[in-house]
């Protein structure tokens, strides 16, 4: 939603007191801008009237999640504990920006932290914040970069006496604050749900016990039908830095795992003793940079949840479904269609036109499936091009050949 457009007051009210967890309102000292009452007064995407102070109100990423994963197998982080994925501006309507500003990116988030004397968050995150090949910091710098410079309330304008870098250890700051808020391990737990080789559970189960705590249903990703990943939704009074967090409802992708059977792997290996009355009692109801495969983002199974597409030949898929090489990769959204499953980019939904694959907001979705770890379109994992990206140029990616001499597949990798 963009700040200039007026959106109906969805039921503010209601939010506000559907939330029995208020993380934020004693927050000292106010980083950040510094938002009178006036300017606090209206909720991230449900504004009645226009809002310009863009710096003490989230557009147009004014839907913000909190991610965390459960990484069992491989295990990171501590064992009876998420870990933190990132903190993500959305659209109103569930699209999303993404490397806003290359000229705010970081190459050291660790530097940054001690330089602002934030050795305590620091030091959390190195425990909680964790990445799948001893890289945290590379992981850190990846969520500034792609999440965090597209969040106006973290503009260097938005300061008083603005340092360099000020913005990056503020969003690690608030990322951590949020996150130890939700704490989805003793959520679970106090719901009867604990990591087990052998139970399992119910979608139902999950949002149930969420809900009591948060207020609101969230996200829950699976990889092979074993629960990965949890996203909660929030709009916000004031700045992201400081203002109040309000648990919205799920907008943009749904949970992908299924209704029941899900499994809940403890980390380590090792059997948590567990019943299983969850499940029994409960009816299921613009850079410049080369794009390439980062070693900083989580592992997974293929097209599920947010990812990559890769083609073999080197580069990725950009936002409009075009393969290139010299920029920034855009980052897709798979979810369970059938016996399939549908993509999404920030253009919006992704298909094959007139034997083309394209993604904008007049394109129908395509039901895509996947063999060997590849995309099928048309009956084949084979693409092909008129043109190699490698040159620079942006080059479209078709089912046919017709004559087409550059063959291509394209694998999944998720974020």
């Amino acid at each position: 939603m963009h700040s200039k457009l007026l959106v109906p007051f969805l039921a503010t009210l209601s939010l506000v007191a559907a939330s029995p967890l208020n993380l934020f309102c004693q927050r000292t000292p106010v980083v950040g801008p510094t938002c009178s009452k006036e300017d606090s007064s209206q909720l991230s995407c449900h504004n009645t009237t226009t809002v310009n102070n863009l710096c003490c109100f989230n557009a147009p990423g004014g839907q913000i999640l909190l991610t965390q994963f459960w990484n069992a197998r491989p295990d990171y982080g501590p064992k009876e504990s998420w870990t933190i994925h990132g903190l993500w501006p959305d659209k109103c309507d569930g699209t999303w920006e993404q490397f806003c500003d290359s000229s705010r990116e970081t190459t050291d988030v660790t530097a940054v932290m001690k330089k602002f004397g934030k050795t305590e968050t620091l030091d959390y995150m190195n425990t909680y914040w964790k990445s799948n090949n001893n890289n945290d910091d590379g992981f850190w710098q990846h969520e500034w970069n792609k999440h965090g410079t597209c969040m106006s309330t973290y503009e260097p304008k938005c300061y008083t006496n603005y340092q360099t870098d000020q913005a990056i250890a503020d969003y690690m700051d608030k990322t951590v604050e949020i996150f130890k808020g939700l704490d989805t391990y003793k959520i679970l737990a106090s719901a009867g749900i604990l990591p087990s080789d052998t139970a399992s559970y119910t979608l139902e189960a999950l949002q149930a016990a969420v809900k009591r705590t948060h207020g609101q249903e969230v996200v829950f990703n699976c990889k092979s039908g074993s629960l990965r990943e949890v996203w909660y939704h929030f709009n916000v009074y004031g700045s992201a830095q400081s203002g109040k967090y309000v648990p919205a409802p799920v907008v943009g992708s749904p949970s992908n795992c299924p209704k029941t059977g899900i499994k809940y792997y403890p980390k380590g290996g090792s059997t948590t003793t567990t019943t299983t009355k969850a499940t029994t009692t409960t009816k299921a109801n613009t850079t410049t940079t080369a794009p390439t495969s980062t070693a900083t983002v989580a592992p997974g199974e293929p097209f599920s949840g947010r990812g990559y597409l890769n083609v073999d030949k080197g580069g990725c898929l950009i936002s409009a479904g075009k393969w290139y090489t010299k920029g920034t990769c855009a980052t897709y959204t798979a979810t369970a269609s059938g016996s399939g499953f549908t993509l999404k980019s920030s253009k919006g939904s992704c298909g094959i036109v007139s034997d083309e694959f394209k993604c904008g907001a007049d394109v129908t979705s395509t039901v895509f499936t996947a063999s060997d770890g590849k995309l099928v379109g048309g009956g084949s994992t084979s693409y092909y091009a008129d043109g190699d990206a490698n040159d620079g140029s942006q080059v479209s990616v078709f089912t046919t050949s017709n004559g087409r001499q550059t063959v291509l597949s394209i694998t999944w990798q998720a974020l």
